[in-house]
């Protein structure tokens, strides 16, 4: 009967030096901790003799868990939450940065682009994308590919179609894209490649 009590009191205070030493890592010689029931006769005379410490010092002030030391005041509470006026107000306030389009009347940021206009223009790119693709196939591009809405064939001289590729749209052009957008630029080209501070103006 004693010695099952103390096989199991042996295996207790092995689990504790094992849990030990897995908290605190090898700090502490392995060997700390012993029964107090072996006799010191069986121990060997040259054993050398480790360093005396107890669980008390370990854990005398206790584990320091991650917790706040002080608690949070109402007005810090609620400046972390709704912003403070001196710096950044973190509540609804009314945008002024807002305008409203020319076009479709529709609101949207200054200084960017109106999205329910882009999305027309985006839509009526892909449309004539999808055209020029039906009506070019694979074929290699070596001439000016023209874009031309129905009815607008007919308003076109002769001299206008030589040395193009058209492309007709089977639609009405929209009111809001008007035709000059399509054409090349009317200025002359830059003959030399120097470029004086004067006319950069």
């Amino acid at each position: 009967m004693s010695v099952s009590l103390l096989t199991r009191v042996n295996f207790v205070v092995n689990r504790l030096k094992q849990s030990l030493i897995n908290t605190f890592g090898h700090r502490y010689p392995p060997d700390g901790l012993c029964l107090a029931g072996i006799e010191i006769n069986h121990l060997p005379q040259n054993a050398p003799s480790s360093p005396k410490w107890s669980l008390k010092e370990i854990i005398s002030e206790g584990f320091l868990w991650a917790v706040p030391k002080h608690r949070r005041s109402i007005e810090k509470r609620m400046k972390r939450k709704y912003g403070s006026p001196e710096y950044v107000l973190k509540i609804l306030t009314p945008r002024t940065d807002l305008k409203t389009c020319n076009v479709c009347g529709d609101d949207h940021e200054a200084g960017v682009l109106c999205p329910t206009c882009y999305k027309r223009v985006i839509e009526e790119t892909k449309a004539m994308q999808e055209a020029i693709q039906s009506e070019l196939k694979l074929e290699p591009v070596e001439k000016e590919v023209v874009v031309l809405y129905e009815g607008e064939k007919n308003n076109k001289p002769e001299e206008f179609f030589e040395g193009k590729r058209i492309v007709e749209m089977q639609k009405q052009r929209p009111a809001w894209f008007s035709k000059n957008l399509l054409q090349q630029t009317t200025q002359k080209g830059a003959t030399t490649t120097e470029v004086k501070p004067t006319d950069l103006g």
